[in-house]
């Protein structure tokens, strides 16, 4: 898909520069860049989830008392 994009000359000039240097073209050093940047994104939302999930602190969230209980119940008993 084509699409048309602002950006400023200094990067733009930047971009064509890595292009050239790397054997590629513009197309594909934008492309690059911006899979790179979802990709950054994406693991910022895994690393939010996993902090709603553990919370605050790196500590797992406390389960409901019921689901504890029910939880606790189905562990067979064992002597220490």
């Amino acid at each position: 898909m084509k699409t048309a994009i602002s950006i400023p000359d200094p990067l733009f000039q930047a971009a064509q520069r890595l292009a050239r240097r790397l054997g590629l073209s513009r197309s594909e050093v934008f492309q690059r860049a911006v899979q790179a940047f979802l990709q950054a994104h994406e693991k910022a939302d895994v690393t939010a989830t996993l902090n709603e999930i553990y919370g605050e602190g790196g500590e797992p969230a406390r389960l409901d008392r019921i689901l504890e209980k029910i939880q606790a119940a189905s562990l067979p008993e064992e002597e220490w």
